[in-house]
């Protein structure tokens, strides 16, 4: 009977998440929340002195032109053909009018990327201005692409005008590849760790969603998809892709009367399945990451280093994975039933500009009197491990715990 509570309330957790903000069922195309959550005082004694932190890049344009391309192609035969309707037509009109910006802009960060992570930035500033308040070093680094630079320029920056006495080194470089894009082709150091794979896997034909939305959105938007340059289902299947891409670069409304938020909130739970297979697989590979974060942490607590924080700016295909090796809100939890994935993994988590904060607090016991603190984009977070004053967490315990993660 209590498993059976539980198993209700969490589900109508998730329901109550989707429908306060159905965006999040977009998944890593999730534009970042702004609202900043409420956080819990530090115990009595402990002040923050120290920050390690992991983020994905903000909103960007398609990571590939192959969409706008494919879509370019399909709109203007079938507007020839007279195979779209009213609404396809009305679509046809606005892709066209925006279609030179779309090919200029892939892959790159959008205005409201670099928003993103000033708001992030000034939001770590003012929940911990004992760690920034004195100025002090901050080292940043990111990887070698061009919306991650520019990801970490736009949160240095909104750091420097919060606190002019900051000083910042930032750095995109293979020499710093393996502690943010490790396994980056570039980075001399790559290594190759194996492949994990779910278990929820072996029963995934028990949650199949309903294969019909492609073809159903096709419909909407032309009236026979015959003789057209793709099929049916992937037609669809891309002009879904194109719809969660629009609120990160200003365009919603293209796809009016042809895709909507309920569409997306129908297919979450099957496609957040396949999120949680691409992060769960190469989760080994980011123990470089971890391994950073412990080194460079331990060295602000004895003593070795300057750093008032330490920055990394990389990808989804980093922090997810992270999310997972860390065990952070359960993401390791690996269960067998697939319609179980959903309350231990929810792909909005791996949103444009997600981010890890580990914030680090000394206590009157000095480099032996060490609480850490999680944050998940902004909010508290779970870790594996034992304590008694969550969301604290003794760096003992940390140490002690991902030093044995990092020995895989």
């Amino acid at each position: 009977m209590l498993m059976a509570m539980t198993m209700t309330a969490q589900t109508d957790s998730i329901a109550k998440l989707l429908k306060d903000d159905p965006r999040r069922a977009y998944g890593t195309d999730y534009p970042y929340p702004m609202e900043t959550a409420r956080m819990t005082k530090a115990p009595r004694g402990y002040k923050a002195f120290y920050i390690s932190h992991y983020g994905r890049h903000g909103s960007r344009y398609y990571w590939t032109d192959r969409l706008y391309k494919d879509l370019d192609t399909l709109l203007k035969v079938a507007h020839r053909r007279g195979q779209l309707t009213t609404a396809g037509e009305r679509f046809y009109t606005r892709y066209m009018a925006a279609k030179d910006e779309l090919m200029t802009g892939v892959t790159e960060l959008t205005d409201l990327g670099w928003q993103q992570h000033q708001r992030i930035a000034r939001t770590m500033y003012n929940r911990f201005p004992e760690v920034f308040k004195r100025g002090g070093n901050v080292y940043a680094i990111s990887s070698l692409v061009g919306r991650c630079v520019i990801s970490m320029a736009s949160f240095c920056l909104e750091l420097k005008q919060c606190n002019p006495k900051i000083e910042v080194r930032e750095q995109s470089s293979r020499f710093t590849l393996d502690a943010v894009a490790p396994s980056d082709r570039q980075n001399p150091a790559r290594r190759t760790y194996p492949k994990m794979k779910p278990r929820y896997e072996q029963r995934r034909d028990e949650l199949k969603g309903d294969p019909t939305l492609p073809l159903r959105v096709a419909q909407r938007a032309f009236t026979s998809t015959d003789s057209l340059p793709s099929n049916a289902n992937r037609i669809g299947a891309n002009l879904i892709d194109l719809y969660t891409t629009l609120p990160s670069i200003g365009h919603e409304g293209m796809l009016e009367g042809i895709v909507s938020d309920a569409d997306i909130v129908e297919r979450w739970e099957q496609a957040n399945l396949g999120s949680y297979s691409w992060v769960f697989g190469p989760q080994l590979e980011t123990i470089p990451i971890l391994k950073d974060i412990l080194t460079k942490a331990e060295a602000a607590i004895n003593g070795t280093s300057d750093h008032i924080a330490d920055l990394r700016f990389g990808h989804d295909s980093y922090l997810g994975p992270l999310t997972v090796l860390m065990g952070i809100n359960g993401a390791d939890q690996d269960p067998e039933d697939p319609y179980q994935v959903k309350y231990c993994y929810q792909n909005w988590e791996t949103c444009k500009a997600s981010n890890i904060q580990l914030i680090f607090y000394r206590g009157k016991g000095g480099r032996d009197d060490i609480l850490v603190k999680c944050l998940l984009n902004g909010e508290e977070a779970r870790l594996p491990l034992p304590s008694s004053l969550y969301p604290y967490y003794k760096w003992a315990d940390f140490k002690r715990y991902y030093e044995k993660k990092t020995q895989q």
